[in-house]
Parts: structure tokens; sequence; C-alpha cells
């Protein structure tokens, strides 16, 4: 029970985390890309090795700038585990694909250009480097970590992430502050004797209710509980 407790904790953390990763199509977009935000694509303003993001509304997307429009980045992608077809995997990664890559725990790391990495969002440069300070990289070096590594690759949500990939290529080490911070404020969510609360409740009236088996809702009850406990 004790070893199961930490590794229940983190299939939770990283069922809410999907949430946030989920670039939903607009309706009737067909596969699509969004319009482009003004400027997004303009190369000239970056230089090899550079970190880029885009801000999406619940989450952060990373890359490293290769130069001549093309940005690596990590995407959970389910479709390398059936092909190897480079036209198909160079496709633009649906939703669908995304999300079973992210059950199935597979990426790929891949290269894109600049309109398709940004996918109609605005792209930030080496806004991270305040945080590193002394332990950035030198451009090139970040830039061919980078191309080594390109291809298919494991996937988690907490512990390698796109923000891993490019934190490792530009300064040396994976980190991942808004998972940092993601799981932060669920601890203090869960730390909350009221969320507890609510959980119990939330639990309980689902064995009592809607016929749920205890041995599914039973985890929403003492995980929280545990953690509240431990916390």
């Amino acid at each position: 029970m004790e070893k199961r407790a930490p590794q229940a904790a983190s299939l939770l953390l990283e069922k809410l985390l999907l949430l946030a990763h989920v670039r939903a199509l607009p309706a009737g977009a067909g596969g699509e890309l969004p319009p482009p935000a003004p400027g997004c694509c303009d190369t000239s303003r970056f230089e090899r090795g550079d970190l880029l993001e885009v801000p999406r509304t619940l989450f952060i997307h990373f890359g490293i700038y290769l130069g001549d429009n093309r940005v690596a980045h990590l995407m959970p992608d389910i479709l390398p585990a059936f092909t190897d077809d480079r036209r198909q995997l160079q496709q633009v990664v649906t939703n669908k694909r995304l999300v079973l890559g992210v059950i199935a725990k597979m990426a790929s790391i891949r290269v894109d250009s600049v309109e398709d990495f940004a996918y109609g969002g605005s792209v930030l440069v080496n806004r991270m480097d305040r945080l590193f300070k002394d332990q950035v990289l030198g451009s090139e070096e970040a830039a061919r970590r980078a191309e080594r590594l390109v291809g298919a690759t494991a996937y988690s949500l907490l512990w390698n992430n796109c923000e891993h990939f490019v934190t490792y290529c530009r300064y040396g080490a994976p980190v991942s502050f808004q998972t940092d911070k993601f799981c932060e404020t669920v601890k203090m969510i869960i730390r909350d004797q009221r969320s507890v609360l609510a959980s119990v409740l939330v639990g309980l009236a689902s064995i009592v209710c809607l016929g749920l088996a205890p041995s599914t809702t039973l985890p929403t009850i003492f995980i929280p509980f545990f953690l509240w406990m431990a916390g």
C-alpha cells in the first residue's frame, strides 16, 4: 500500500496535466492550422540555438530553433509506434495522436517549421535565460543537442515533456517549471481540508448514488487524504 500511494498520486497528476496539453482544434477547422499571430513567423529575429516558447491558454510549449525556419520540439505522439514512414510522421500531430501518445507514454522529438510549431500563437525568445544566467550553453551546442535527440522517445507529463527537452539542450539540465508549479498547486489544493472533505463526499456519492465499484472510487478518497496527512 505504501508503494502504491505515490504511484497512484503520480498517475492522478499526469491525468490532470493531460487536460492542459490538449490543443483542441477550432470547430470546423478540419485539422487545418489556425492563422498565425502577427510577426510570429518572422525568422529574422531568431538565431540557431534559441529557446522558443509559445504561450497557450493553460500551458507553454517549447522548442529549440535550428535555423532555416526549423524548430525541434518534443510532442506526445502515438504514430511512431505503428509506422516509420517519414511523410506520415511529419504531418501535424492531431489531438487524437497527441492524447494516445500521452496515454501510451510515447513521443517524438520532431522538426517543424516555425509556423507549425507556433500553431497560431506568438513566439517568445530566450525568456528563460534570466533564470539560469551562467548556465546558458553555447547556441551551437544547444542546437546540436536538439538535433541529436530527434526521433522517437519516451514521454511523461511530469518527468519528460517539451520543457525538460529544451532546458536540457540550452542549459544542460532537464527542468520543467510549469510542471513544478502545477504540482505545487495540486498539493495546496489537496492539503486543504475542504478539498479532502469534498473528495470524500464525491467518492461516497459515486458509490451510493451511481453504483460505482468501491475499487474505482476509493482511490479518489484515500489518495487526497494520505497526501494531505503527509503534507
